[in-house]
């Protein structure tokens, strides 16, 4: 939208206010506004994108001011909501006991760009989309522009289901912001699932728009619309993934979730108790993205098995998106801008390199100072000893480094004992999505172990660095047993392991039978080790 065309959007809005109102707003003052909030006795206000509140004038308001609004909308639906037509702005009415309105809230709606730049190549596979999210994030505003870009630029036919005109406006005429995409507008909300079957029965739409999911019955509907080959972009109300699993009306958007029970082989092969609970079917949506913050956003590419992740309590981290970041697809593969950058300098350095012009004359290997970029982490820690990471860091040159801020972390690496007091760090990291990694005691194994599988460090990558010394032993041992494990699983039938110490030979004895397998020690003194088979040895 242009700044003109926003200026006159606004300009419909104020002129519905009473003068007393009206005239405390200035020219530019409502440009960052989300809404403004009319309540009988109360000062008007504005709220502001930056959570600040700016109040209009000192004139409380009164049942006159309100009247004076309503008679120049259009009337209530059922859902207390109205709007102007041919703009996005909504107005909501709140009533008392009796029925009279006795509060408005005025919702600034705006058309916003560049949004879902980032997540370009996830619209553009042609799988159904499910956004997540708290109230006022950008879920509606993203629905909007993917509208347009799939209606105007892809060329497909797309239909909006659009309750209470919150997507494209009030209003026969359908904004512009939706691009060529067609409106089918819902009377009432309780409606919404049948206008998901008539756009389908009667338009042949190859996208359907939809915002909101919020019943048993819109979700099932959802699942028609899916099952007959439509792609699906959608809202639900919850804020993540794990929200939707839990929540049995909604459960269905992603596969549902069912009570199973379990053979005793398979419980103890999983290593969990005999019932647990299993995704029963397809997912409806292909894609869970989850809108962190209006600049972040958390996609799970594969909806299916991030549910039997989340559900078997594995870790799993979903790929994050900013909005701000540039990104270049090849291959459906994201290339951030900061990179590109990366490999400009690159190329013009080496090109520039022993020309008589250069001032720069040096052997340069290009693939190794990109990846070293690209693989670069940051860590945050919290009650961990600061000097021991910085050590480990530095011995085992890995490509890391401390931040200071935990927004700025890949991960987070904790003390346990600590945990409880450290309440707000952790939210901060599981609402950014942040894997937390814990540590039992501030010993330079412990956190070397923790750093290890932060980093997905295999063995062979430690040694390589000669500081085998620093490498807890027994870890090292259990290492070597899961690999020997895997090796008879994959059809070895024996696999023999270092000698080791009585204590360590124990731990991996256990090991190896949790994992449904047989050993053996063997041999003598300092030679004895274990040896690891499926069948009992004759």
């Amino acid at each position: 939208m242009s700044e003109l065309q926003f200026q006159n959007d606004i300009n419909l809005l104020t002129d519905i206010l009473p003068p007393k109102i009206k005239r405390h707003i200035q020219e530019g003052s409502l440009d960052d506004a989300i809404e403004i909030v009319l309540d009988i006795g109360r000062i008007p206000e504005v709220r502001m994108g930056n959570g600040k509140i700016v109040y209009l004038g000192s004139d409380t308001v009164v049942s006159d001011d309100i009247e004076f609004i309503v008679e120049k909308i259009p009337e209530f639906t059922s859902d207390n909501r109205s709007g102007l037509a041919g703009t996005l702005h909504r107005i909501s009415a709140i009533r008392n006991r009796q029925g009279k309105i006795i509060g408005l809230t005025m919702r600034i709606g705006r058309v916003i760009t560049g949004t879902i730049a980032c997540i370009k190549d996830f619209v553009m596979q042609n799988k159904s989309i499910l956004f997540l999210g708290r109230p006022g994030v950008g879920k509606t505003t993203k629905l909007r522009e993917i509208s347009r870009l799939v209606a105007d630029e892809i060329g497909k036919r797309v239909v909006v289901v659009d309750t209470s005109n919150e997507i494209a406006g009030d209003g026969d005429v359908a904004h512009p912001a939706i691009g060529k995409a067609r409106r089918m507008q819902v009377s009432q909300p309780e409606f919404q699932k049948d206008v998901m079957i008539e756009a389908v029965e009667n338009h042949t739409p190859e996208v359907i728009v939809v915002d909101e999911i919020g019943t048993e019955l819109e979700a099932a509907a959802a699942r028609t619309i899916a099952e007959r080959g439509v792609m699906l972009i959608a809202t639900a109300h919850g804020n993540t993934l794990e929200n939707i699993i839990k929540n049995p009306q909604m459960s269905d958007l992603v596969g549902g979730v069912s009570s199973v029970t379990l053979g005793d082989d398979e419980a103890k092969h999983r290593g969990c108790q005999k019932t647990v609970l299993e995704r029963e079917k397809q997912p409806t949506f292909d894609i869970v993205i989850e809108i962190i913050d209006r600049n972040t956003l958390a996609v799970y590419k594969n909806t299916a098995e991030a549910v039997d992740y989340i559900l078997r309590g594995w870790p799993i981290t979903p790929e994050i998106r900013k909005v701000d970041q540039n990104y270049e697809f090849k291959n459906n593969k994201p290339v951030q801008g900061a990179e590109n950058n990366i490999m400009d300098k690159v190329n013009e350095l080496d090109n520039m390199a022993g020309s008589a012009q250069s001032p720069l004359n040096f052997s340069f290997n290009r693939q190794k100072y990109v990846d070293d970029v690209k693989n670069h982490k940051k860590v945050y820690i919290y009650a961990v000893s600061r000097s021991i990471v910085d050590k480990i860091i530095e011995r085992l040159d890995i490509n890391a480094e401390i931040v200071r801020n935990v927004e700025d972390a890949d991960f987070v690496i904790a003390h346990k004992n600590f945990a409880k007091g450290g309440t707000k760090v952790l939210a901060v990291a599981n609402e950014y999505r942040l894997p937390v990694y814990f540590v039992r005691t501030n010993s330079m194994s412990q956190i070397q172990k923790v750093l290890k599988d932060a980093l997905h460090l295999t063995q062979e990558q430690v040694v390589k660095h000669k500081y085998t010394g620093y490498m807890d032993e027994t870890e090292l041992a259990l290492d070597e047993a899961k690999a020997a494990i895997a090796k008879v699983m994959e059809g070895a039938e024996t696999v023999e392991l270092q000698p080791q110490p009585q204590h360590i030979r124990k731990i991996q004895h256990e090991y190896v039978e949790a994992n449904n397998l047989s050993s053996v020690s063997e041999g003598e003194g300092n030679t004895r080790h274990l040896r690891i088979f499926k069948d009992e040895p004759v």
